[in-house]
């Protein structure tokens, strides 16, 4: 999609209502939706934490949208692919602001070239107690793309056609937290594999930007 196209759905993105929970249940197992609707006491006392969705022009100014994968730890989120965004800190106004503030540590895009359209409906992630706040916004321009090394292992840009290909969206076997081995719905982008919180939003962007085109 070319990038002013992109730019024409921006107002209508920013007032349209959200696909919500219907969209991100798409993209869990089964058993995880009876886990869903026991985990509100949980969410109450969860750490937060902002992401960001994050839209720009190519080269060509074809739209694409940034994931990160992550490097390798001690951690349930080791070598996992996610958006740039990290913990609410004491410093962060918000969780806009905290989304904000960590793509541009992680990626290097700076927060005053970023137009933040919308909110999205929060995700629970139980195996690190995180209640993540995921924001979808645009920056005009190419990103200079400056990786964070400590925390980034590689960046990868997702073509917004490639993404909205239905064949993208299939099952997929993972180790997960819950389940040593286990059948899930995934999102295959760029030849990654990408499940969990981050397809669950991948899934509720996917139907938000379909009402729209």
């Amino acid at each position: 999609m070319d990038f002013n196209d992109f730019l024409r759905l921006s107002s209508k993105i920013k007032n349209i209502k959200l696909p919500a929970e219907a969209s991100q249940l798409k993209m869990v197992p089964a058993f995880r939706e009876e886990l869903i609707k026991r985990q509100g006491d949980a969410i109450k006392t969860a750490k937060k934490a902002g992401v960001l969705a994050l839209f720009y022009p190519d080269g060509n100014h074809q739209t694409k949208f940034v994931l990160i994968l992550r490097k390798t730890y001690e951690g349930v989120h080791s070598a996992q692919i996610g958006f740039p965004g990290g913990k609410l800190e004491p410093q962060d106004m918000s969780l806009k602001q905290a989304a904000l503030r960590e793509t541009f540590e992680e990626v290097g895009v700076s927060i005053h070239t970023i137009d933040v359209l919308k909110e999205l409906t929060p995700v629970y992630i139980p195996p690190s107690n995180f209640y993540v706040h995921a924001f979808i916004g645009f920056t005009p321009t190419t990103p200079l793309f400056k990786l964070q090394e400590a925390e980034v292992e590689a960046l990868i840009e997702v073509g917004l056609q490639h993404f909205l290909d239905d064949k993208v969206v299939m099952t997929k076997r993972v180790n997960a937290s819950y389940g040593v081995d286990i059948e899930v719905p995934v999102f295959q982008l760029n030849g990654h594999i990408v499940w969990g919180a981050t397809a669950m939003i991948l899934s509720e962007i996917k139907d938000l930007l379909k009402e729209l085109i």
